[in-house]
């Protein structure tokens, strides 16, 4: 006999649906479709999160009954430096209007994603999800990551005072086809495969800015996807969860820069520009909760991955965010 929650229908909606992790969702998901689930995939031309009315118009439109968000401003260190006030403001209106309209809508469900630089500037590793809010967050994008550390705090609140069933992800270093490649903006992998590519095309030298040796957690854009659905389906506690390969998976920049090498098949010099500064040496987030609920899940490996992301930004080089 089936349950009534298996015959119900769920609608859910995902906030920042066209970006690196919601098409890699979309991909999960039309890949293993399940019955009763209807997915929604919003873009920036379904409305504007910041503006109430707007946000309104769409909740009535698709009517949810699950949300994923993982709609926000983001930008890199300079945009966080000289925008602090925007980066809070539009990210807090953003939040506000998703959970409060989750809560008015009787959303079954909301999933936020969170980001492990919003965590204290000041200590120790592994960094684990009880540590959120034990000290301020770096000062470059402090306006950024209180945004952010409220929706932790609100997830709470909203279980305590209305019980809604609101989470939040913390995942680590994010990569994988539909990235945003621009060498100056992009995260670490996407702007060393466009490096790469370059090189490879100019016939000139590989060149990485900085020793290499700073170490990173970098998960699979697919594998973050299937992650976030089983949350969405099967965790349910306001508590985050760290989303994140195992800290024994951890690898240095340089490891990461001959793996882009190795999958595009470049045979030319690759350079260590020691004059351009490393940043912070390490950031390990453990994963000992997701474990404690996945022990099992395989991960798919850092070469195969960067194969993949290489191989899709070779075939979509001309139409890709770079």
């Amino acid at each position: 006999m089936t349950t009534v929650e298996s015959t119900d229908k769920s609608v859910i909606m995902v906030t920042g649906g066209s970006g690196l992790v919601g098409s890699a969702i979309n991909d999960f998901v039309t890949s293993a479709p399940k019955e009763n689930e209807e997915w929604v995939f919003l873009s920036s031309k379904d409305g504007d999160l910041r503006d109430r009315k707007a946000t309104e118009a769409i909740f009535d439109k698709f009517k949810p009954t699950h949300v994923i968000h993982l709609a926000a401003k983001v930008g890199g260190l300079f945009a966080n430096l000289a925008q602090k006030v925007e980066f809070y403001r539009e990210n807090t209106l953003i939040n506000d209007n998703i959970m409060e309209l989750c809560r008015i809508n009787k959303v079954k469900k909301l999933v936020s994603m969170l980001s492990t630089c919003i965590f204290p500037n000041k200590t120790t590793y592994p960094i684990d999800e009880t540590m959120l809010h034990d000290g301020p967050p770096h000062p470059s994008n402090e306006g950024y990551a209180y945004a952010k550390r409220l929706i932790d705090t609100m997830n709470r609140a909203y279980a305590e005072e209305y019980g809604c069933n609101f989470t939040s992800i913390i995942p680590t270093n994010v990569y994988g086809p539909n990235d945003n490649f621009s060498i100056q903006n992009g995260h670490v992998i996407p702007g060393l495969i466009h490096k790469c590519y370059i090189a490879k095309r100019d016939n000139t030298p590989f060149t990485i800015w900085g020793s290499g040796t700073p170490l990173r957690q970098f998960i699979y854009s697919l594998d973050l996807a299937e992650l976030s659905v089983w949350v969405m389906r099967e965790y349910h506690s306001p508590d985050p969860i760290t989303l994140s390969v195992d800290e024994a998976a951890e690898v240095s920049i340089k490891e990461v820069a001959l793996s882009v090498a190795r999958a595009m098949k470049f045979e030319g010099d690759v350079v260590f520009d020691i004059e351009k500064a490393d940043g912070q040496f390490k950031k390990t987030a453990c994963n000992k909760k997701l474990r404690s609920y996945r022990p099992d899940y395989k991960f798919i490996s850092m070469d195969a991955g960067i194969q993949k992301a290489v191989d899709w930004f070779v075939e979509n080089y001309e139409t890709c965010r770079k």
